[in-house]
């Protein structure tokens, strides 16, 4: 192959990892996953061909440096416009941060490498590869797991069901079983030689996957007869620049306010706020709190809000990015503190050596760090009309990027999730698209519905088969009302909640049993020659 291939490969990587994932183009979205997404572990497979382990880990990296930084474009917004960081800082962010990936993308580089050394370069080996690696980003230094393969399958119906069993590692896998399976056969016909045997039963086991995904999986009949719950889920549409000013408080709640009188005049029975959609602090100023009890008891509704809370520390106050449950008689019946943080967002890690030069860009929740909470678990919630008491997960912004994470809130008994976030912060870039589509996933692994509350956009209502059912426009004040069915015991939690990541260390496990397998054949035949 010749290095000006070898090149384009590489580059046609990046570029099809990009346009693997959503991106708003004019008054649209520009959204090729489900058919692009394939070319891209096709062409990066295709470019490490052939090289020698160092070789391949410094092309997979630059590689997917590049592919990871146009993906990040929209730390550009974070830091520049709303974190009022100098130009240059906001250039630097995108590139600094795809350096975590681009590490993973040099790991399985030099792995594919070293496999193929030893003969096991087959289409298995590369999903199994790459799924594990997709796994790593999401715990690794707290893990960040933005951009992973399996999300731009997040319109292919047939292939989700498999996240029930599999997670979002599972759609990842079967991504790159397919790209590896056609790098292979490119290659074989490059060279005329008759299609390799594992590059047809890649593909044949792919079939059988989106036969899979397609009978399994949460049953639309389970939820049919299900007891319902009338949601609203509210978009204030308050802008970053202005959402922490005294100036602008009044008119915050006011807008708030409005909405949830709408929402309640069409029946919704509980009314979901966005993260930290309050502007102040509910447990330290208690005619907020009143005002919120208020309108409880008036709409005669569950009010769900994103505010910051606060607890007297050791030392000084801390500070908490959470959800606050308002009954129908005004009584705050529960509070949930988001646990996992954002790093250099809500909080700077290291903060004794980093701190002197970095500080947290959420600083309109804390004077300095947030605090996490303890960790995901339902809520116990009432709503009038409905039998008695029901659970829901309550997760804010960046938990939702965690499959581990929100599987907890479901295994611990939430029959609906009420997710939280703010992404006005991305302004009018492919994230608010994209964590959306990371949210519908988190519905195909869990079984349940998720009534998504965003600030500016994208508000949605995702079925338990992670398909959106309905959502609003980016920037634009609005609200969404469904009936949205919970969970029914009868229907028993997904295999993903109830096991975990088992098929990502299923990988992990196999690939480790390849490569000893691997190494003492190759001594064996060492030491008989």
């Amino acid at each position: 192959m010749s290095e000006r291939t070898r090149l384009s490969l590489a580059l046609g990587y990046a570029a099809t990892l990009f346009l693997s994932f959503p991106h708003p183009v004019g008054g649209g979205v520009l959204d090729l996953g489900l058919g692009v997404a394939w070319l891209a572990p096709a062409c990066l497979v295709g470019a490490l061909s052939g090289l020698a382990p160092g070789r391949a880990a410094r092309l997979a990296f630059a590689a997917g440096w590049l592919a990871h930084a146009a993906v990040f474009h929209w730390i550009y917004v974070v830091t520049v416009v709303y974190g009022h960081a100098p130009l240059w800082a906001g250039i630097a962010a995108p590139v600094g941060l795809a350096l975590y990936p681009a590490v993973a993308s040099a790991g399985f580089g030099a792995a594919l490498a070293g496999f193929a050394g030893r003969g096991l370069a087959g289409p298995f080996v590369v999903a199994a590869l790459w799924t594990v690696f997709d796994h790593l980003r999401a715990f690794a230094l707290s893990g960040f797991p933005w951009a992973t393969l399996g999300y731009s399958q997040h319109h292919n119906v047939a292939l989700l069901g498999v996240a029930s069993w599999a997670g979002v590692y599972g759609l990842s896998f079967a991504v790159a079983l397919g790209g590896a399976a056609l790098a292979a056969l490119v290659a074989a016909r490059r060279e005329r030689r008759a299609p390799p045997r594992q590059a047809l039963v890649a593909l044949g086991v792919l079939a059988l996957l989106h036969g899979f995904g397609a009978v399994t999986g949460p049953d639309d009949a389970d939820f049919a007869e299900a007891e319902r719950v009338r949601v609203a889920v509210l978009q204030g549409n308050i802008d970053q620049g202005v959402k922490w000013s005294p100036a602008w408080s009044e008119r915050t709640l006011v807008h708030y306010e409005d909405l949830t009188r709408r929402a309640a005049a069409r029946g919704a029975r509980a009314i979901l706020w966005p993260e930290t959609a309050v502007p102040g602090s509910i447990t330290t100023r208690p005619e907020l709190r009143a005002r919120l009890a208020d309108l409880a008891r008036e709409t005669r509704a569950l009010l769900v809000v994103g505010g910051v809370g606060v607890d007297p520390g050791e030392r000084a106050w801390r500070f908490y990015d959470s959800a606050f449950a308002f009954a129908p008689d005004g009584a705050l019946v529960d509070r949930y503190d988001k646990a996992h943080l954002v790093p250099f967002g809500e909080y700077v890690p290291l903060r004794a050596l980093l701190g002197r030069f970095l500080g947290a860009l959420a600083r309109g929740i804390a004077p300095e760090d947030v605090s996490p909470g303890p960790g995901p678990r339902a809520l116990a919630l009432p709503v009038p009309h409905a039998t008695g008491v029901f659970s829901a997960g309550v997760p804010i912004c960046y938990e939702l990027l965690f499959p581990d994470l929100m599987r907890r809130f479901v295994r611990d008994g939430a029959g609906v999730l009420f997710a939280l976030t703010n992404d006005a912060w991305y302004g009018r870039t492919g994230a608010p698209y994209q964590f959306l589509a990371m949210t519908a996933l988190r519905s195909a692994e869990t079984g349940v519905w998720t009534a998504r509350a965003a600030n500016t956009g994208v508000s949605a209502i995702i079925d338990h088969r992670g398909r959106v059912r309905a959502r609003t426009t980016i920037f634009e004040r609005d609200l969404l009302v469904a009936d949205v069915p919970l969970r029914p015991v009868a229907a028993g939690a997904t295999f993903y909640v109830r096991h975990g990541d088992v098929f990502a260390w299923a990988c992990w496990t196999a690939l480790a049993g390849a490569a000893i397998l691997a190494r003492a054949r190759r001594g064996a035949r060492g030491g008989t020659t």
